[in-house]
C-alpha cells in the first residue's frame, strides 16, 4: 500500500510542477535561459577541452606516469594508489563534476576498483578556479582578494577530506620509489599497447565529451527550474532564499547570496561553503555521471558536508588576516 501511495504522491508532485511551469511560464522561460547561459559562458569554456584532452591523456599513457610519480606520495598521505593523482590534479585545473567523469573512466578501464575510487571521488572535488577568481571574487563579490582566500580554503578542504578519508579502505602497503624513468617507460608501454588509432581515440573523446556536457546542462536547467518554483512557493527571506537556491543550484544560490545586505566576510564565507557543498545539481550530474559504475556516492555525500564546514571555517579564521596582509 505504501509503495501505491509513493506512486500517487510522485505523479502530484509532477503535475504541481506542471501546473507551476504553465501558471508561471515567463520567470521558467528565465530560469532556462539563465541555465544556458551559465552552460555556454562558463560550463562549457571550462570542462570542454580538459574533457577530450583527459580522454587523450588516458589513452596515451598519462595516468601511468602519474601514478609512478606519485605513487610513493599519494600511498603515504592519502593511503591510495598513485592512479588517483591524475584525477586529483585534472580535476583541480578542470573544476567539478569532472573527478566522477575521470574517476568513471579509470574505473571502467579496469585500473580502479569500486572502493579506491568511491574514495579518490571524496577529495578530489575542486571547483574551477576561473570560476572562484573570475565569477565569484569580481563578478559576484567585487573583490579579488577574498576570491584567492577562497581558492586556498576550498583546496585545503579538499586535503583534509583526503586524511580524515585516507584509512577508508586503505591501499595494501608495498614498497614503492620515485623513478621518473620507470614512470616514462610505463607511459611508452601504454602507448604502444593501445589498439586503437587517434582517429577512432579522439572520435570517442569528443562524443563521449559532449554526451557529458549535454547531460550537466539538463541537469542544471532542471535544478534551476525546481528552484524558481520554490522560490515561488515558499515565502521566505532572502537570507534563507539564497541559502536554499544554493543547496540546490550552487550558481544561483551564489548569485542570491552576492546580493544579500550582510557584511562581505559572512558572503564568502556562505560563498565557500555553497561552491564546497557543490548544491544538489552537482551531486545529481556525479550520480548521472557515475550510474553505469558500482562508484558510492555516500562516501562523496558524506565528504561534501564536511568539506562545505571544514573550508568555510577556514575562511571565518583567516579572513580579517588575509585582508589585513593584503
Amino acid at each position: 500500500m505504501k509503495k501505491v501511495q509513493t506512486s500517487i504522491l510522485i505523479m502530484l508532485l509532477l503535475f504541481g510542477i506542471m501546473f507551476e511551469i504553465l501558471t508561471d511560464s515567463s520567470t521558467i522561460l528565465e530560469s532556462v535561459n539563465f541555465s544556458f547561459s551559465i552552460w555556454q559562458k562558463n560550463i562549457f569554456p571550462s570542462l570542454f577541452p580538459f574533457f577530450v584532452l583527459s580522454e587523450l591523456f588516458i589513452n596515451y599513457g598519462f595516468v601511468e606516469l602519474m601514478e609512478g610519480l606519485f605513487t610513493p606520495l599519494f600511498t603515504k598521505v592519502f593511503k591510495t594508489n598513485g592512479k588517483g593523482a591524475f584525477i586529483f590534479f585534472m580535476s583541480l585545473l578542470s573544476g567539478f563534476p569532472s573527478n566522477a567523469k575521470y574517476t568513471r573512466e579509470l574505473y571502467l578501464n579496469g585500473q580502479l576498483d569500486e572502493h579506491t575510487a568511491s574514495k579518490i571521488l571524496t577529495f578530489s572535488h575542486f571547483s574551477n578556479p576561473l570560476f572562484i577568481l573570475g565569477t565569484i571574487s569580481i563578478l559576484f563579490l567585487n573583490n579579488k582578494e577574498v576570491g584567492f582566500l577562497i581558492l586556498i580554503c576550498h583546496y585545503l578542504g579538499n586535503i583534509f577530506i583526503g586524511l580524515i578519508f585516507r584509512n577508508y579502505y586503505p591501499c595494501p602497503k608495498e614498497k614503492t620509489t620515485f623513478s621518473i624513468s620507470h614512470s616514462i617507460l610505463k607511459m611508452h608501454k601504454k602507448r604502444v599497447d593501445n589498439p586503437k588509432g587517434f582517429g577512432q581515440i579522439i572520435t570517442e573523446a569528443l562524443l563521449n565529451s559532449i554526451h557529458t556536457l549535454l547531460l550537466i546542462l539538463g541537469v542544471v536547467t532542471m535544478f534551476l527550474v525546481i528552484t524558481t518554483i520554490l522560490d515561488n512557493i515558499l515565502n521566505v527571506n532572502s537570507f534563507y532564499q539564497s541559502l536554499i537556491n544554493g543547496f540546490f543550484e550552487m550558481t544561483q544560490g551564489l548569485k542570491y547570496v552576492s546580493i544579500l545586505n550582510i557584511p562581505l566576510k559572512m558572503k564568502s564565507i556562505l560563498s565557500t561553503m555553497i561552491i564546497s557543498f557543490g548544491g544538489l545539481s552537482v551531486h545529481m550530474q556525479v550520480i548521472s555521471i557515475l550510474s553505469d559504475t558500482k562508484i558510492r556516492y555516500l562516501p562523496f555525500l558524506t565528504a561534501r558536508i564536511l568539506h562545505a564546514f571544514i573550508s568555510s571555517f577556514l575562511v571565518a579564521i583567516f579572513f580579517d588576516l588575509w585582508l589585513t596582509l593584503l
